[in-house]
């Protein structure tokens, strides 16, 4: 990989695609001596570790000290031992108890072997034992974990919220009435509706240990993230004052040569050019995975979906056998979540080995599973954060051997920003995780959870926030709660049906849930919250559920159950919507600095959608194949948002510009429109357009700013709203309650103007495309969308040049 560059650009499809090429220098380790009892020295020396890491031993000390901790440091980088040594301390010296919280049972199961590996070698009567309590396990193997009462126990959020504190008193007492290490890793994952189901389970954690005497301290592991103090306070409920930050990692690693590739513009059909249409991601990273393998580097490609993953693997080992090299066919596989846990094993075992030379996979190998140092990484497509990015790079590097990371950017807009602002991929500030505890769509329920597992008081207010009184006040006003006078004060408990915690699901804000079922074979294939199910699983629809293609044949909205059969469509369909917005209070208000007498506001909204059709679209070019009407209920999201008004003088000077509407399918400008007259320039075309694409572009990077997906944030842009009386942009949070995504945009609203402007005002194409303004959610077709208007909205407001 010394060459890497060269190499690259050696391919016989090479065409001028590297965008950017970046050397990290190599880096020295950094040792440092710290105390440790002689069973764990030993133990840790059998596994060949004599020093620990600098940051290793920052973080055992901080926790000795009586500090909890968040370490962020790079993947790989030994991160575990800052909780395994103080854990291990305590369970040997008197018994102490840790809880371990993994947001993925395969994570479990890893960080499970290795520590009973570790725990094995302190030797007879350490009093370390380690147990995992999953879902997975049967009633009788919960049974048996329970019985065998271990010092340190590995769950998931999901297991504590349904299985460990309901059955506190009765079940768990031994082990909350001892624990003094909560350890949460991966903390970063832990964000939007799923982080902010979990802080409030952690704030009923809290409750519980209070309630049998213990106060544990949290160990909290992360990749690098903007705000790792906050977030981990956010999410575990504790003092950020009393959190400990080890940020610099000391582990030690050889050069890593980052290339950033961007596949060619279609070239070869003049209706694709001027388009900004780019050839397919998955065929550049496919290419390259091969010649990496070919040329003997092992090589790990991270794609986007579980069935993409297996059929990348499948294609590349046919690439590979009509090259002649049948034996690395047979050396390339596959990883994803939804294998057996043996399987996953045997795949890890292999990689470490170095027995597979190339697999395929998602997201599943960037947590912390131990598969040892790769040759090189492939990104197929930007991983939606340059946090993701970088935690999946770090799985390239084996020793002090250089290694190769590619980026092969996708064709959508933050893929294309940062391949042509590739600063911003390396040098600026890693996103922000968000989560709400003070949801109130969710406080409620996790409310209820807590009064279900003991008794409410006064005092709880500390632990849930201000809303905690009117909650209850509500909730005990519903028959959930009875209020009682004691001895000892004021106190509710849970008065409705009992295990509250069943109806809630961590990892959706949903009540109500539509099944989809495979209508030949009865069986359930998936389940969508019912917003989604009316926007995915309308009758019409074109549903891809783990490889297989489905249309959708009927919904039954009063059973809650979507039919849908095996189809060969050869098309995909996107619904059409109308949508309003009411504003119901506004919370907090933000000038902008070039436009004083414009005010971003952050209000409590509610967005209203129908949805009135949908639109067939060619699979292999976009075109419109035909729309087809649809009947559905109309439904409601209370979240929060935020919006800002267009200046008159703005909306003017952009209605003067001109510029053309941009077609459904990408088409370039003075394309006609749907009646068959030519869309003129200027005027109400222009000015609708305009506020539509600044829209669909300030969506489009909140991902750059924020850990989440584009799809967790909606928006709607109008020429009159009676709320600011004029034209106004609204940016949304798509869940009940907000999930805490428009208010840090909010705070954050001049830097995302500035970096849309340029998003949009870089782009090659002539009237809009999937690299800057159109939007794969958009519920009008993308009609109509201008560029030009657009970046004149977005540099009036910052007072930018967005070309410079």
């Amino acid at each position: 990989m010394d060459d890497a560059v060269e190499w690259l650009q050696d391919r016989p499809f090479y065409e001028g695609q590297v965008a950017e090429h970046r050397r990290l220098p190599a880096r020295e380790p950094d040792f440092r001596d710290v105390e440790l009892a002689p069973r764990m020295a030993d133990a840790l020396a059998k596994d060949g570790i004599d020093r620990l890491y600098r940051h290793q031993t920052d973080a055992i000390e901080a926790v000795r000290d009586g500090d909890d901790v968040v370490l962020a440091t790079e993947t790989a980088s030994g991160k575990s031992l800052a909780y395994t040594v103080p854990a291990f301390e305590a369970a040997m010296d008197h018994g102490g108890r840790t809880l371990y919280i993994g947001p993925q049972n395969a994570l479990i199961a890893d960080q499970a072997e290795s520590l009973s590996d570790l725990a094995a070698g302190l030797g007879f009567g350490s009093r370390v034992s380690v147990d995992s309590y999953t879902g997975r396990l049967s009633r009788s193997e919960k049974r048996a974990v329970r019985d065998r009462e271990p010092t340190v126990l590995l769950s998931n959020p999901d297991m504590l919220h349904y299985a460990l504190l309901p059955y506190a008193g009765r079940l768990w007492e031994w082990f909350f009435a001892s624990l003094e290490y909560v350890v949460i890793d991966e903390v970063h994952s832990y964000r939007g509706v799923f982080g902010s189901q979990v802080a409030l389970t952690m704030r009923r954690l809290a409750r519980t240990c209070e309630r049998f005497g213990s106060s544990p301290q949290f160990v909290c592991c992360s990749a690098t993230i903007n705000n790792p103090v906050e977030h981990v306070a956010t999410v575990t409920g504790r003092d950020p004052d009393g959190i400990a930050l080890v940020d610099e990692d000391a582990s030690g690693r050889g050069p890593r040569d980052w290339v950033l590739w961007n596949p060619p513009e279609y070239d070869d059909d003049w209706a694709e050019r001027g388009s900004g249409r780019r050839k397919s991601s998955h065929t550049e990273t496919k290419r390259l995975f091969c010649d990496l393998v070919t040329a003997g580097a092992q090589t790990l490609a991270f794609t986007r979906a579980r069935q993409t993953a297996e059929q990348y693997a499948t294609d590349s080992a046919s690439d590979l056998r009509e090259r002649g090299e049948r034996d690395l066919a047979s050396k390339v596989g596959a990883y994803q979540a939804a294998l057996s846990d043996d399987r996953r094993r045997e795949i890890e075992a292999d990689l470490h080995a170095g027995d597979l030379r190339g697999v395929w996979t998602t997201s599943a190998l960037e947590l912390g599973v131990d598969v040892g140092g790769l040759d090189a990484v492939l990104l197929d497509g930007y991983p939606g954060t340059r946090m993701s990015a970088h935690q999946r790079a770090g799985r390239a590097g084996r020793g002090d051997d250089p290694a190769l990371v590619v980026m092969v950017g996708g064709e959508d807009q933050l893929d294309q920003y940062l391949m042509t602002h590739t600063t911003d991929f390396f040098e600026a500030p890693p996103e922000d995780a968000i989560c709400d505890p003070e949801n109130d769509q969710l406080l409620p329920r996790h409310v209820a959870c807590a009064a279900d597992e003991y008794w409410l008081s006064p005092a709880d207010e500390r632990l849930f926030g201000d809303s905690f009184p009117g909650v209850v006040g509500s909730l005990t006003d519903a028959g959930t709660l009875d209020r009682r006078e004691t001895a000892q004060g004021l106190r509710w408990v849970h008065a409705g049906p009992s295990s509250p915690q069943q109806s809630v699901n961590l990892r959706t804000a949903e009540e109500r849930e539509v099944s989809l079922l495979d209508k030949s074979s009865g069986e359930t294939i998936a389940t969508l919250g019912f917003a989604d199910a009316l926007r995915d699983a309308h009758p019409g629809a074109i549903y891809h559920q783990q490889g297989r293609t489905y249309e959708v044949v009927d919904l039954d909205l009063d059973r809650n159950v979507a039919e849908l059969q095996q189809s060969w469509a050869d098309y995909y369909t996107r619904v059409l919507s109308e949508k309003d917005v009411v504003v119901n209070a506004d919370l907090a208000e933000h000038d902008l600095s070039a436009r004083p007498d414009v005010p971003v506001r952050f209000a409590d909204v509610t967005v209203t959608e129908q949805i009135t059709g949908f639109v067939r679209k060619d699979a292999a070019t976009g075109d419109s194949l035909g729309e087809s009407a649809l009947d559905l209920p109309e439904t409601t999201l209370r979240t929060k948002a935020l919006y800002f008004p267009v200046p008159a003088d703005i909306e003017g000077e952009m209605r003067a510009i001109g510029g053309w509407t941009a077609a459904v399918d990408g088409g370039s400008a003075g394309e006609s429109s749907d009646n068959g007259d030519e869309t003129p320039p200027g005027g109400e075309h222009a000015f609708n357009g305009g506020i539509h694409a600044a829209e669909h572009g300030l969506i489009s990077l909140f991902p750059f700013h924020l850990l989440c997906d584009r799809a967790d944030i909606g928006g709607i842009s109008t020429p009159y709203h009676s709320h600011t009386d004029g034209p106004a942009v609204f940016v949304y949070d798509g869940y009940p309650g907000g999930v805490g995504l428009t208010r840090r945009g909010h705070e954050r609203i001049e830097e995302l103007m500035e970096r849309t402007a340029r998003l949009i005002a870089g782009c090659d194409c002539e009237g809009g495309c999937p690299a800057c303004v159109q939007s794969p959610h958009c519920g009008n077709a993308n009609e109509p969308l201008a560029k030009g208007a657009a970046v004149h909205l977005l540099e009036s407001l910052t007072g930018i040049d967005a070309t410079e």
